[in-house]
Order: structure tokens, then C-alpha cells, then sequence
């Protein structure tokens, strides 16, 4: 008898010294395991405190923690992980891109598919200038399936203070022109292919007078040769200006209003630019006529780094105004989804409200719908034979420093109108 108490005794304090090994073990895992969670996530769940827990309950409560504990800490670090790794890889691409050109692609429905490469880049013209906003220097080569060719080169320098801005581009191109007639009532069946080789180079100079208001002079150079035509096509028939080619410069003054956060992805202010260039026959070109722009767009962000942006032009061209330099409709910052050209007439006026969200890091969509027409004056403007454009893009952050996009964008119209666009900086 005596030697089976001795035994359920000794069975008594086996089972306590068990409980207590495994609560002193416990204690240096849980501080490691909070200790790491800390580090992780800057802070750890409340203790537990039950009123006097039994061995058994305190062995389950920290089981249960140890087990959360690490599931967390298992997770926090996986989804650091992931984010550091996709943060590296942006990094290590928004450097190539300072260095390597990018592939282009865009598709137009009547003009083919075009190939090429481009460059773009912003940088600060003065050191430690938070002031004076980036300069840029973009470059484009393309090629089409059709015969087109295409380089220019175009830039923005800001200078001291944002007081003096110069604008300048220039092109070479050998371009199939596609042209469904000149005014508003042609219809895409009706779609002529001209053959044109063109040099232009257009600078304008802009000085601040007031806060943001700007007054400036600009000079336009081109020279359009080797045009050729169809013996049947209305260009021949109607004997238009410019079917022989030609020489143009032209003189005019400009003014602008600009308010914008950022020249290339505004998210708050207002844009007015106004030019005009006088072409003479005293000055060498070889007709005389006159060309006027206006182009006014605001931004406004309503809720977080969601935009919301309004552009709204009009061009009028008066005199002998050889085709090729008529008001054009369509390209891939207006009207997006018409081939730049296809109709064209002396008066343009067009219009779009584009809508810009962020969706993931470097990642964002936008979607937009336009309207406009030609027309020979603008008192034959009307409401009637308005042209419809709309679409989406997608847009990849190239510049963080100075939050510039990479985009692509689908445009479309009625009657099958299409074409795909991939290049630098917003639309306007």
C-alpha cells in the first residue's frame, strides 16, 4: 500500500515538472517570436492576463499566440518581400529609361501599323532649383508598314525662375498622306493617298511678364516636296494649294497662361497657349496666308491623385492655305483614333474630357471621350457633323522624380475608326 502512494506521488510531481519545463521554455520562444514581430511590425498584441490560469491554460494560450504570432510574421515578411522586390525592379527601369530608348508601337485603322523608338527625358536645367520647373528633351524614329517615315526631335527649357521658356521642335518625314477630302462632309470610302516629303522646324520664345502670364515671338521653317498624286485626285482636279509643294516661313507672336503643377502629368491648374505665324511672299514662302492656335485645358483632382482634365482648341487658317497646312483633325493627343489629317479644312474646333486614376504603384488607367469637326469658316460651325472619339489607356510610371507615364492608348470612332498609341507624357 504504502509503495503505491509513492508511486501515484512520484506520477504527481512528473506531471508538474512537466508543466513547468514546458512554461520555461516558452518564455524565451515568445520573446523571440515577439521580439521579431516587433522589429517586423513596429508593435505586438496585447498580453494575455486571465485571472490565475492553470499550467494547461497558460500552455494553450501561448500555443495559440505562438501560433498567430508567426503566421503574421510569416505573412508581414512575404508581403515585404514581394514589395521590395517589385520596388528594386522599378528602380533598376526607370534608370534604364534615362539611358535606353524605348519600342513604339501604334495601329491606325487607315494609316497601318508603325514601329519605331523613342526617347524622353526631364531634367533640371540649375542644381538644388525648386523653382524652375524640368526641361525636356523627347526624340522619335518611326517606320510604317505603308511606307511612312518619320524623325523628330522636340524640346521644353525652362530657364531661370521659369522667367524665359523656349519651344522648339523639328522633323524630317516621308509620309503616304491620307486624306478623306477637305471639309466636313466626306465620307472614309472616299480616302486618297498623297505621297509627301516635309522639313519643319518651328521655335517659339516666351517671356514672363506677369506671375503666370507669358508674351513671346515664334518662327515657323518647312519645306514640303516630292508630293505626288493620283491624276484623278481632287487635289488635281481642284487645282488646291500646295499640290506642287513648297517653301513656307513664317512670323507670328504668342502668349500663354500657365498655372499647371507639371508640364507633362498636371493634376491641378490651367494651360492657355496661343500662337500665330504669318506666311509671306516677301519673306520667301511660296504662298501667303496666316494660321492662328488656341488651346486652353484645366485639371482639377477631386479626391486622391484622381484627375480630372478639360482641354478644349481651335485652329483658323486663312488666305492661300496650302493643304498641307490646313486645320488637321485627329493625331494622338486629339481626337484620338483619327489618323492626323484625315479631315481637314480651314476652321477646326475639337474638345475632350479625359478621367486619370492610379490603380496599383506604378500602375494607373485613364478613360476619355472627344468631340469636334471642320470646317471652311466659323460660321459654318454647328452641332451638326460632329465627329466622335473615345477610349482607355494604361499608364506605367517611368519618372518617379517628376512623375512622368509612360502610355498606351486605344482610340476609337464610329464606322470602324481605330488606332493604338504608345508614347511619352499625358495627352495634354
Amino acid at each position: 500500500m504504502a509503495q503505491m502512494k509513492v508511486q501515484i506521488a512520484m506520477k504527481r510531481i512528473i506531471n508538474s515538472s512537466k508543466w513547468v519545463f514546458i512554461l520555461l521554455l516558452s518564455m524565451p520562444i515568445q520573446y523571440y517570436a515577439n521580439s521579431k514581430l516587433e522589429s517586423v511590425s513596429g508593435s505586438i498584441e496585447p498580453n494575455f492576463n486571465p485571472a490565475q490560469p492553470s499550467a494547461s491554460n497558460q500552455n494553450f494560450l501561448f500555443s495559440n499566440r505562438f501560433i498567430h504570432t508567426n503566421s503574421r510574421l510569416v505573412y508581414t515578411r512575404t508581403k515585404k518581400d514581394s514589395l521590395s522586390k517589385f520596388s528594386k525592379f522599378n528602380k533598376k527601369a526607370e534608370k534604364a529609361f534615362v539611358y535606353i530608348p524605348v519600342p513604339l508601337y501604334s495601329f491606325s485603322s487607315d494609316a497601318g501599323q508603325t514601329f519605331g523608338l523613342a526617347k524622353f527625358n526631364l531634367f533640371e536645367l540649375y542644381k538644388n532649383d525648386t523653382i524652375t520647373k524640368p526641361s525636356k528633351v523627347s526624340g522619335v524614329f518611326t517606320m510604317s508598314t505603308k511606307g511612312r517615315i518619320n524623325f523628330s526631335l522636340s524640346t521644353e527649357l525652362p530657364f531661370k525662375n521659369n522667367d524665359f521658356i523656349i519651344l522648339a521642335f523639328i522633323n524630317y518625314k516621308v509620309t503616304p498622306e491620307y486624306i478623306f477630302g477637305i471639309g466636313n462632309d466626306v465620307k472614309r470610302e472616299d480616302i486618297e493617298q498623297i505621297s509627301t516629303s516635309r522639313f519643319k522646324t518651328v521655335a517659339t520664345a516666351l517671356f514672363r511678364v506677369y506671375k503666370a502670364f507669358y508674351v513671346g515671338a515664334g518662327i515657323d521653317i518647312e519645306s514640303y516636296f516630292d508630293v505626288k498624286t493620283d491624276s484623278t485626285s481632287f487635289l488635281v482636279k481642284n487645282n488646291v494649294y500646295g499640290i506642287n509643294g513648297g517653301n513656307d516661313l513664317g512670323l507670328g507672336v504668342a502668349g500663354a497662361y500657365d498655372t499647371r503643377d507639371n508640364r507633362y502629368n498636371a493634376m491641378k491648374g490651367e494651360y492657355i497657349l496661343f500662337t500665330s505665324a504669318f506666311y509671306s511672299k516677301s519673306f520667301g514662302s511660296a504662298y501667303d496666308y496666316a494660321r492662328y492656335e488656341l488651346d486652353a485645358r484645366k485639371f482639377i483632382t477631386p479626391w486622391y491623385k484622381h484627375t480630372i482634365a478639360f482641354q478644349a482648341t481651335t485652329t483658323y487658317a486663312s488666305g492661300e492655305v496650302p493643304f498641307y497646312n490646313l486645320a488637321l483633325l485627329g493625331g494622338e493627343n486629339q481626337m484620338r483614333g483619327y489618323y492626323k489629317g484625315a479631315l481637314r479644312d480651314k476652321v477646326l474646333m475639337d474638345a475632350q474630357i479625359e478621367y486619370r486614376m492610379p490603380v496599383w504603384k506604378v500602375f494607373g488607367v485613364t478613360g476619355w471621350v472627344g468631340t469636334g469637326r471642320v470646317a471652311n469658316s466659323y460660321k459654318d460651325m454647328s452641332a451638326d457633323g460632329l465627329w466622335l472619339s473615345y477610349g482607355g489607356g494604361l499608364r506605367i510610371k517611368v519618372d518617379s522624380k517628376h512623375n512622368t507615364n509612360l502610355r498606351l492608348d486605344f482610340g476609337f470612332g464610329p464606322g470602324g475608326i481605330n488606332a493604338f498609341y504608345i508614347n511619352f507624357a499625358e495627352a495634354f
